[in-house]
């Protein structure tokens, strides 16, 4: 990487950094450079700057200029310790509270309250009243434990939102860990707000030191600019007109400050890769994307104003068809002969959802076989359940879902089947990715938005080969890259700097790094445009040939399911409502709301 593109583009950060690193500067080299002592007097009394007195002295003869810049060291070191220990504080509590919820949330969201109900100075003024020692260490603490509720609560509110991603939910089913999806999916995505918090902090230590020490309740025995502006108050510099003695340590606050204060504005710049790597669009592109916005949201009011349908008869109509639905049997034929063995075998499995309106029944005992090399389609409307059946098959399901009865049972070769819903922890982290894999509806969801793609293989393989080299690892994303079409050295690249397409074969190289047994594939290919979407199709059926895994796929488009499947299972309001070869399926359907889909294709000029 050149140094010139560490440089911030922004001219608000450049005189930030310009700021800081003088004062930075200055406390480091500028006690080398004074010519006397802080402490020491002499004999020129409140003299102004001067060519021997660079700022003046006070009434006691001090060198003003000496204490500055001592007093910038001090002052600068608490600023630092206070930002150091505040963050790391915040970031556990908030951070651990926020992912792992129930009791550990619950009592840290307590004591973040406390500290963020009781006024931050008076707890200051107190606290520091009952220390036995008021050195600069302690009111160093004293500042840190006061100073860091306000970051924690930040980052737990973030963290809530973020444990709910697909990436988070991908990781999950990698095998991470939970420390290892804090530390390697959820912080980096809230390095901004970390970092906006360090600086911050950094700016709230100097500032609360410098507050105790003016109000005399400071280490007066050390030089910083606090207790200069104590000195300064106490000697009556003001009432003097002695502004060289308060004016230094006062304008060096509020500028250093202000510095930190432009430093923020750039953390983005660093921290999001989109910004990173990305160019600035033109003044034509920006003035072309405000027209844009400007257009959409005025088609946004002029469809607000239409007035909604009242009495709309086909509502009626709905729900006469779900009770038709619900009356009709389920039609079940018996799976397609294929020449593998059963991989998965789905048994009577049911998922409630209990709320407060009482139960929703997600999945209704429903059964399925799978193949070695089968493709098993899922069809339905949204709500039918497929995502439920889904997610319980890969353990992935989400408060308030449980799981109230069936079985789901996973064969291995040469091996009794076992119960993935019985399997503990560290026997689904194996379970997961190195024999059943997802690919998830949306790859720009399910890709971290702040680790390249290097490094979202390289989560995998680190977890499930970890005696694999570094050579070894990168070599093999390469390839898989490869296989599903994509140049091995964009390996390298961040998910922003792919398409649609690519970042869903992204996915699914993802998933088939460990060669697992079985791909569940969730709506792969809904947010693509139609040419991609073949594409994506094509690349699943070759990659199927080439590795021999078995398939789970689920979708909306039952005429994509005729296609590719092998074997299809049509879902309505949680029930299994016909099962079959797909041929079967196509030309015999006889439950009515498998006819009611085949007739919409049929509608819509499909052909089949």
């Amino acid at each position: 990487m050149k140094i010139t593109s560490l440089w911030p583009k922004s001219g608000k950060v450049r005189a930030g950094l310009i700021i800081v690193i003088f004062f930075i500067a200055l406390a480091l080299f500028g006690p080398l450079i004074a010519h006397y002592s802080p402490e020491a007097t002499g004999s020129d009394v409140l003299s102004p700057p001067t060519l021997k007195h660079w700022l003046g002295t006070t009434q006691t003869g001090e060198d003003i200029f000496s204490q500055f810049v001592n007093g910038a060291r001090l002052s600068m070191l608490v600023g630092l310790f206070v930002a150091v220990f505040s963050n790391i504080f915040a970031v556990v509590v908030g951070m651990i509270g926020g992912y792992f919820r129930g009791v550990t949330d619950a009592g840290m969201y307590i004591i973040t309250s406390v500290f963020l109900i009781i006024p931050g100075l008076p707890l200051l003024i107190v606290l520091t009243a009952y220390i036995p020692s008021r050195g600069l260490l302690s009111i160093a603490i004293v500042i840190a434990v006061t100073s860091w509720a306000g970051t924690a609560r930040v980052l737990r509110a973030q963290t809530l939102s973020l444990r709910k991603r697909d990436f988070v939910e991908a990781a999950r089913a990698t095998g991470e860990s939970r420390w290892r999806i804090i530390f390697a999916e959820i912080i980096p995505s809230e390095v901004p707000l970390i970092a906006s918090g360090f600086l911050f902090m950094v700016i709230g230590g100097i500032l609360a030191e410098a507050g105790l020490s003016f109000l005399g309740l400071g280490s007066l025995t050390t030089v910083s600019w606090g207790s200069m502006l104590y000195f300064a108050e106490s000697g009556q510099a003001f009432l003097y007109g002695a502004w060289w003695w308060f004016v230094p340590p006062g304008l060096a606050i509020a500028v250093i400050g202000a510095g930190l204060a432009l430093i923020n504005f750039g953390i983005d710049e660093y921290a999001d890769p989109r910004l990173r790597t990305g160019r600035k669009l033109k003044k034509s592109d920006r003035r072309g994307t405000r027209a844009l916005e400007g257009g959409m949201t005025s088609l946004r009011t002029s469809l607000a104003d239409e007035p909604e349908a009242v009495g709309d008869p086909t509502i009626d109509a709905r729900a006469a068809l779900n009770d038709e639905y619900e009356r009709a049997a389920a039609v079940i034929r018996p799976p397609r002969r294929l020449p593998g063995e059963t991989i998965l075998d789905i048994r009577h499995v049911r998922v409630d959802y209990p709320t407060a309106h009482g139960t929703v029944h997600g999945v209704r005992d429903v059964s399925l076989v799978l193949r070695r090399g089968e493709i098993l389609g899922l069809a339905g409307e949204s709500g039918s359940g497929k995502s439920t059946l889904t997610n319980t098959v890969a353990r992935l399901l989400r408060a308030p879902a449980q799981v109230i009865g069936g079985e789901v049972l996973y064969s291995r070769p040469g091996q009794l089947p076992v119960d993935v819903l019985k399997f503990s922890a560290e026997e689904l982290r194996r379970f997961r990715w190195a024999e059943l894999s997802v690919v998830f509806q949306s790859a720009m969801n399910a890709l971290n938005p702040v680790i390249s793609i290097w490094g979202q293989f390289d989560d995998v393989l680190r977890v499930h080969r970890p005696s694999m080299k570094k050579s070894e690892r990168l070599a093999l994303a390469k390839d898989m890259l490869v296989r599903v079409g994509i140049d091995g050295d964009r390996v390298h690249s961040y998910p922003h700097e792919l398409s649609g397409g690519m970042k869903q074969r992204v996915a699914i190289a993802i998933a088939l790094v460990l060669n697992p047994d079985i791909i569940i594939m969730d709506e792969p290919t809904t947010a693509l445009d139609l040419l991609v979407q073949r594409e994506v199709i094509e690349q699943i059926m070759k990659l199927r040939d080439d590795f021999g895994f078995a398939v789970v796929f689920t979708t909306h488009d039952l005429a994509l399911l005729l296609e590719i499947s092998d074997s299809i299972a049509v879902m309505q309001a949680g029930r299994l409502v016909e099962y079959g070869p797909a041929e079967a399926i196509q030309t015999e359907a006889a439950h009515p709301y498998t006819r009611a889909l085949l007739d919409s294709l049929a509608e819509l000029g499909a052909r089949l």
